[in-house]
């Protein structure tokens, strides 16, 4: 009998290791900096999904001699295709809507804008580590996604498909 107790107590402990290596559905809440760490998005549950704003901006506003904006005011989305929110200060600005969580480390059916061309993506993030989240976005098939995991494809923002990396 005092054998089977140790090896009931080592089952246990396996079985608790092993569970906490799964995600939850919650571990992709939190505050991400960009790839090139000059945005931080903030992921939160938005009622059944999760939803994403950029919180922080390394340069939030525009800078002296600029064309694009009154210098030292926020930046705006100015591409947005809706005219009446071409005002809206990137900062707060919600770009990450929808994503379920899908089971394992994924998150699927979600959508990202992208503020540098005003367009919005179908999108799936993964989230490879505690400290790295793979948000891919795309247009038709999930199969072709732009990615980041290195240099950013020359049409693709530093935000858009950005692997998020670490929590800020």
């Amino acid at each position: 009998m005092r054998i089977i107790r140790p090896a009931v107590f080592l089952l246990i402990v396996a079985l608790a290791a092993s569970l906490s290596a799964f995600t939850g559905a919650d571990d992709i809440a939190g505050r991400w900096f960009n790839q090139d760490k000059d945005a931080k998005i903030e992921i939160s549950k938005c009622g059944n999904n999760y939803c994403g704003k950029i919180v922080w901006l390394k340069d939030p506003t525009y800078p002296a001699g600029s064309k694009l904006g009154t210098p030292g005011t926020p930046k705006l989305d100015d591409k947005n295709p809706d005219a009446a929110r071409r005002k809206d200060p990137l900062v707060g600005l919600e770009i990450i809507k929808g994503f379920q969580f899908a089971g394992g480390n994924v998150w699927k059916n979600g959508t990202i804008y992208d503020p540098d061309s005003g367009k919005t993506y179908s999108a799936k993030a993964t989230l490879v580590s505690t400290t790295e989240l793979d948000l891919r976005g795309y247009v038709g098939v999930s199969m072709f996604a732009a990615r980041r995991s290195g240099r950013a494809p020359t049409n693709v923002s530093s935000i858009l498909a950005a692997v998020l990396c670490g929590f800020a």
